[in-house]
């Protein structure tokens, strides 16, 4: 967990970095990463003929690379990459890399409770998970979905572990895929699987399956539903009872289900995406009441609100008491929170966040070509060639906003800490 207590919360802006600068260094230079405290960008640069490495804070790594890819930071805000040397891969943390390298290695996983790192890799044609550099004992012949816990002890992915040729379609039905937990796979194998889901305690984890051509529901650890549906959604397990929801697909519509019993009464032309309240008390979704028309439900009760293209991104506040989202209606995309749509129209938005008392909402959006953060419908007063999620002080008072400025103002990157009770309208 992101220790922000100790972050900079000093009003004003920052200069971090001349980032505008960095690029007549370079042959070549990816777009920028910011670390969640936004002491630190990072970029994948190149530094000479098939050589790259990544710059931070405008100082490359000492160690360089065939190749870079996929930058990230920590939860201690630390740069990780993964990184190609004489055609293998692994993972460079800080510019060090792990002691063992593989054929690929894709799909990084940092953990929100410690330090942790988690990819998929894959060698010799066999595929399976690493965490911090010790891999799985058992292998596969095809891992997708990787996942893991917030501290990182546990490992769940979708794996392949019976062999069939592109046209072998009666042992394809027969199913060849299933769910390796920590390396050891289920029992049970199933046509299709997708979508996998961690209990709170990490003991559990549930799936998306699909039993024949025709036919979907929910396993949990290796158990399906007794109930059979004719398509279901992504299972999410409430956050402490140990209960199981998921969308189903029913003859008159979409509903929502939970250890495959139907628990809400309305039937939607699509329900997904949906996710619980942090006490578990509350279900809130994005469906369609009607056809091509958009909103979120909680616990079975439609928003008044439509989007005429799409809802997505539901988010509860801290308290459980509020929710927000993101919609796009007439190719405009537009925030939206407790049942109300911000008057301003973006060219993109992204997810909102709360305050930790839940009574102010910030989100990121593009117009113009130019990016901002939006406060509880108002914008700030600063415009950005390029802005991170915002991140709200312990205290819920400030607001802190990581972003590179336009070249007319000097391209540099800032962090810049506002007071929110003078963003609020």
């Amino acid at each position: 967990m992101q220790d922000r207590q100790n972050w900079d919360w000093t009003p004003g802006r920052r200069i971090v970095g001349d980032f505008d600068k960095w690029r007549p260094a370079y042959e070549y230079m990816e777009e920028p990463h910011v670390s969640a405290d936004g002491e630190k960008i990072a970029a994948i640069v190149k530094t000479g003929p098939e050589e790259f490495s990544v710059c931070v804070n405008g100082q490359p790594w000492e160690s360089h690379f065939e190749k870079a890819w996929s930058l990230g930071f920590t939860q201690e805000n630390c740069p990780v990459a993964l990184v190609s040397d004489t055609a293998m891969w692994t993972v460079a943390v800080d510019g060090v890399t792990w002691n063992n390298w593989y054929e690929f290695v894709w799909n990084p996983i940092f953990s929100t409770k410690g330090s942790s790192i988690t990819a998929a890799a894959q060698s010799e044609l066999k595929y399976f998970a690493l965490t911090d550099d010790i891999p799985w004992e058992n292998s596969f012949l095809a891992l997708t979905c990787l996942i893991a816990t917030p501290d990182g002890k546990n490992i769940a992915a979708v794996v392949q572990d019976k062999r069939f040729a592109e046209a072998d379609i009666d042992n394809f039905q027969q199913g060849c895929f299933t769910v390796a937990v920590n390396g050891n796979a289920w029992d049970t194998h199933y046509v299709n699987v997708w979508d996998l889901d961690f209990s709170g305690d990490g003991s559990q984890v549930a799936a998306e399956v699909r039993t024949s051509l025709y036919d979907y529901t929910i396993a949990v650890n290796g158990k399906t539903w007794d109930k059979q549906y004719s398509c279901v959604w992504a299972p999410r397990f409430h956050p402490s009872d140990g209960s199981v929801s998921a969308p189903v697909k029913l003859a008159g519509g979409w509903s929502l289900a939970r250890n495959g019993e139907v628990i809400w009464n309305r039937r939607y032309f699509q329900l997904w995406h949906h996710i619980y309240s942090p006490d578990g008390n509350s279900i809130a979704a994005v469906t369609a009441p009607e056809f091509g028309r958009w909103t979120i439900a909680e616990d079975d009760q439609p928003w008044n609100l439509r989007f005429n293209e799409l809802a997505t991104d539901p988010v509860y506040s801290p308290g459980g008491d509020r929710i927000a989202c993101v919609g796009k209606s007439g190719g405009k995309w537009y925030i939206a929170a407790d049942d109300t749509i911000w008057d301003t129209p973006n060219d993109m938005a992204w997810q909102p966040v709360f305050s930790p008392d839940g009574s102010h909402v910030a989100a990121k959006a593009e117009r113009d070509g130019r990016y901002t953060i939006v406060v509880d419908g108002r914008p700030v007063d600063e415009v950005f060639a390029a802005v991170m999620q915002p991140v709200f002080s312990p205290d819920g008072r400030r607001l802190l906003v990581k972003g590179i400025l336009p070249e007319s103002a000097g391209g540099q990157y800032c962090r810049h800490v506002f007071e929110v009770d003078a963003l609020a309208p």
